[in-house]
C-alpha cells in the first residue's frame, strides 16, 4: 500500500448528551431513529416527542450522577487517538468520529471527512456485534448523508467483529481481574452476569444477529477463562417500553444470584465505553440490588475503553479492510461482515 495515500477511519457510535440541556433533544433524536420506532415519519415525530419529553426528567437525574453530562465523547476520543497512532505506519491516517444522536452528528463528520479528501474511507462501528438499531441504522445516516454532500471515495463497512481476538482478550483480561477481586472478598461461589443492552424481540425475531453474535462473544472469552458452565450467564439490561424483550433481564439474573449467595461479577459484554447504562444502571443501581438480596461480593467489570488488546485488534481489521478488494456493506437488515477470515454470521453459524 503507498504510504502516501490518505484513509479516514469513521468510528461510529450512539452519543451522549454534553450537558443537561441536550438531554431532551438527544432522547428525541434516539426515539425519532427509524431503526428503533418503525414508524412512519407523520406518526414517528410526534411519538419521539412525546416520549423524549416524558423521560427527559428522569434521564436528567441519570446524567447528574454523571456529572451533568456523559462521557462517551471523550472516551471515544480516546479510543480515535489511540487507533490512529496504532495506524501510523499506513501513511497519513485520520480518524473521524461519527455520534448517531448528539454531537459530532453524522452529517458534520461527513463534511470533515470530506475536507480530508481521503482516497479510501474505513467505516468502524464501536458496536462488536452487528444489529439494525446500531450499526445498520449508523450506516443509513452514513450513506444518506455521504450521498447529499458528495463523499464519492471508495468506502468499506467493517460491520461486526464478535469474536475479534483483541476484543476477546481484552475482555477476558478485565473479567478476570474482576473475578480476582470479588474472590478477594470472599469464598462463596461466583456468578458472572454478561450483560448486554436488550433488543424488542420482535427485532430478533425479524432476523437481528444481534444476540446470536452476543453469545457467539460470551462463548468466545467463557472458553479464555476456562469458566464453569455453573458460573456464568448471558443476560440483558435497560428494557424500556410494554414490548416483550430478549431475556433472562440482567436485573432479575442479580437478583437471584445473590439471593443464593454468590459473589456477583457484571461484565458489560456489547459496550466498548462507558456511559448511562455502565455507570449508573450498572454501577448504582444494579449494586445497590445486588446488596440488598444479599450477595457475598459485587464487582463491575471496567468497559474495554482504550485497552492495547482492544484497539490493536481494531488496527487489524482496519489493515485487513483495506487489504480486501471486496466493498464491504450492510444493508436492509442483512450484515456483510468483515470479521476475517470467514464471518460466522453469513456462515448460518449464529
Amino acid at each position: 500500500m503507498s504510504s502516501n495515500r490518505r484513509i479516514a477511519v469513521v468510528l461510529f457510535n450512539l452519543g451522549g448528551p454534553d450537558r443537561p440541556a441536550a438531554v431532551q433533544p438527544f432522547l428525541f433524536n434516539l426515539f425519532n431513529d427509524r431503526n428503533i420506532i418503525d414508524l412512519p415519519a407523520i406518526l414517528r415525530w410526534p411519538l419521539a416527542k412525546l416520549i423524549s419529553g416524558r423521560r427527559a426528567k428522569a434521564a436528567l437525574a441519570i446524567y447528574r450522577a454523571m456529572g451533568g453530562r456523559s462521557p462517551i465523547l471523550p472516551n471515544t476520543e480516546r479510543q480515535a487517538a489511540a487507533l490512529q497512532a496504532s495506524l501510523g505506519d499506513l501513511g497519513e491516517v485520520k480518524v473521524f468520529i461519527a455520534m448517531r444522536y448528539w454531537h459530532p452528528l453524522t452529517e458534520a463528520t461527513v463534511a470533515a471527512v470530506k475536507a480530508f479528501a481521503p482516497d479510501e474511507i474505513i467505516l468502524l462501528p464501536l458496536y462488536p456485534q452487528f444489529s439494525t438499531t446500531t450499526t445498520e441504522s449508523s450506516n443509513r445516516v452514513w450513506r444518506d448523508a455521504a450521498k447529499k454532500q458528495g463523499l464519492e471515495a471508495p468506502q468499506k463497512l467493517i460491520c461486526c467483529y464478535p469474536t475479534e481476538p483483541g476484543f476477546i482478550a481484552a475482555v477476558a483480561k478485565i473479567t478476570a481481574a474482576s473475578i480476582a477481586r470479588a474472590k478477594a472478598k470472599t469464598s462463596a461461589p461466583i456468578r458472572v452476569i454478561f450483560s448486554a443492552h436488550g433488543l424488542p424481540k420482535k427485532i430478533v425475531d425479524r432476523g437481528d444477529p444481534y444476540v446470536a453474535q452476543v453469545s457467539a462473544t460470551v462463548h468466545a472469552v467463557v472458553d479464555r477463562l476456562g469458566l464453569a458452565a455453573s458460573e456464568w450467564m448471558v443476560a440483558f439490561q435497560s428494557r424500556v417500553g410494554p414490548l416483550e424483550w430478549v431475556g433472562p433481564p440482567t436485573d432479575h439474573s442479580i437478583e437471584e444470584a445473590a439471593s443464593a449467595g454468590k459473589a456477583v461479577i457484571v461484565v458489560p459484554i456489547a459496550f466498548v465505553s462507558e456511559h448511562s447504562e455502565t455507570l449508573v444502571e450498572l454501577d448504582i443501581e444494579y449494586r445497590h440490588l445486588a446488596e440488598k438480596r444479599g450477595a457475598a461480593a459485587y464487582e463491575r467489570a471496567p468497559t474495554v475503553s482504550e485497552d492495547a488488546d482492544f484497539i490493536a485488534g481494531l488496527a487489524q481489521l482496519v489493515r485487513r479492510a483495506l487489504n480486501d478488494p471486496q466493498r464491504v456493506q450492510a444493508g436492509s437488515g442483512t450484515p456483510v461482515c468483515a470479521d476475517w477470515p470467514r464471518c460466522a454470521c453469513q456462515q448460518g453459524e449464529l
